[in-house]
């Protein structure tokens, strides 16, 4: 569990206005869009202490190796949820058809990560997300054959760069896409898994580009005014680097990018974010207190900001 660490925080205190600026999620006045970059340590610093706070107020959350053992979470469906919200998580589980060190498939982030961000979102935000009967909040699993699918407004898939999608996943998830559908693929590095999931996403979306998202698209805007993509390693690489590292095939995966596809009017329907392990800074919140407050916030930036995009557009 993450410890109270709002003594360590010092945030410049001002007399509010009706003009000021505040953290978001601020009992007092609308939240703010933020700019949550490298050189805005305060702004980081709002954004983690909204998290800690938060944490006080409810459930905290579990880091991966304590508390009730998250780790052997079972897949459910959709349909599964007691009770109903806004926003499900959905995961994509696929086939893997080769293998990327440090990636375990689509389990890959599973399923702290998937617990994680919904219930950051229904903390920071006024959106609400659906809980199982154990009143903890619920996420699901699909294959791209399922008739779930269609439940999901929302896919996430990690170590995409191993995917292998048959001729009817490709179709499936093509048509999912098409009628409205929204997929991120997160964590996979370099080249050659860059090539693997480009070729499998030509078999989903045949004559669509995948294009880099510049940073004044919607998306970053959207909560929070992000104004780069962090890369945020896995925290195994973290720790194997003596707590520096954070580009985990060297110079090759040295960029770190949102890619993503449009359809006809313009809606984004996938993004990637390549070179960078975004769910690691919500899978991995609970464990250490350094890597919480040099990813977690940045993380947490994108993934709602994400998620707003995709439930207004």
């Amino acid at each position: 569990m993450i410890p109270d660490r709002e003594s360590r925080l010092t945030l410049t205190a001002r007399t509010p206005t009706p003009r000021a600026t505040r953290c978001p999620g601020s009992t007092t006045g609308p939240p703010a869009r933020r700019s949550i970059s490298p050189p805005a340590k305060h702004l980081v610093l709002c954004l983690a202490a909204a998290l800690v706070a938060a944490t006080t107020l409810a459930e905290p959350l579990t880091g991966q190796w304590r508390g009730y053992g998250r780790r052997g979470a079972p897949p459910r469906k959709p349909d599964e949820a007691a009770e109903l919200g806004e926003f499900t998580f959905c995961r994509l589980q696929y086939r893997p058809v080769r293998s990327e060190w440090l990636g375990t498939g689509w389990t890959t982030d599973y399923p702290d990560a998937d617990h994680n961000l919904p219930f950051r979102l229904s903390q920071l935000t006024t959106a609400s997300v659906p809980y199982d009967d154990r009143k903890r909040v619920f996420h699901a699993v699909v294959t791209a054959t399922d008739d779930d699918i269609y439940a999901c407004p929302f896919i996430f898939a990690s170590d995409v760069g191993t995917v292998g999608f048959t001729e009817i996943e490709a179709v499936r998830l093509r048509d999912y896409l098409l009628k409205g559908g929204f997929f991120w693929a997160d964590d996979f590095w370099g080249d050659y898994a860059w090539r693997n999931w480009s070729n499998e996403m030509e078999k989903v979306l045949p004559g669509h580009t995948i294009e880099e998202i510049p940073m004044d698209h919607p998306i970053f805007h959207t909560l929070y005014s992000v104004d780069s993509i962090p890369q945020i390693p896995s925290i195994q690489y973290w720790r194997q680097s003596g707590r520096v590292g954070t580009s985990e095939r060297g110079f090759e995966s040295s960029n770190y990018r949102m890619y993503g596809i449009e359809d006809e009017s313009g809606r984004l329907m996938v993004i990637m974010t390549h070179n960078t392990d975004i769910a690691d800074g919500w899978e991995r919140e609970g464990e250490e207190d350094e890597f919480f407050y040099r990813f977690s916030p940045n993380a947490y930036a994108i993934g709602i900001n994400v998620i707003l995009y995709m439930m207004t557009h």
